[in-house]
């Protein structure tokens, strides 16, 4: 009988651990969000590892400027493609480390998108937001494993249904969870 009860404490020990372990990054994203919705700038602190998220932010920028460098013929024709995809990284790794604040991140948020490549030195609004969006605005948001320590926040615009943000949140030690990355991938 005590050989059975102890086999008992243990399954549920277990299962409470796993269960733990698995809602752990929904709790953090859920804060995260509620936290960039209020604009409560200690709160975002706190949850966003920023020199990690700076690093993502400035890889994912910088491969979709030079991208978009690679499609525009004007560049092609003039031979300027070259000179732009080596000024680039330099140009857009300034305008990061200006721009990633905790408003900037509750900016992205709240909004869904995250910072053009030719738009990454515009300071992001630093006021209250209206309390609803317009239909055509509406933010959805989807949440996903990425593997056993990657958690994706995916934001998608209603009215840029193609576009989307994936805030990626980093497992820190056995239940935490920071913001840590961002992925500018189109939708699928």
């Amino acid at each position: 009988m005590n050989q059975k009860l102890i086999l008992r404490l243990a399954a549920a020990a277990v299962a409470a651990f796993v269960l733990a372990y698995a809602a752990s990054p929904l709790l953090a994203a859920r804060s995260l969000v509620q936290a960039a919705k209020s604009g409560d700038a200690q709160a975002l602190e706190r949850q966003v590892d920023f020199p990690a998220f700076r690093a993502s932010l400035k890889d994912e920028l910088s491969e979709r400027m030079v991208s978009e460098m690679r499609k525009d013929s004007r560049l092609k024709d003039s031979g300027l493609s070259g000179l732009g995809m080596l000024l680039a990284p330099a140009l857009v790794s300034g305008a990061v480390d200006a721009f990633v604040t905790p408003q900037a991140i509750s900016a992205m948020v709240q909004e869904g998108q995250a910072p053009k490549p030719d738009l990454a030195k515009v300071e992001p609004e630093v006021g209250p937001k209206p309390e609803s969006q317009p239909e055509s605005k509406k933010v959805r948001q989807s949440w996903s494993y990425r593997d056993l320590d990657t958690f994706a926040v995916t934001l998608t615009r209603d009215d840029q249904p193609d576009e989307q943000v994936s805030l990626l949140m980093k497992r820190r030690n056995l239940f935490g969870w920071k913001l840590a990355g961002i992925d500018l991938s189109k939708a699928e």
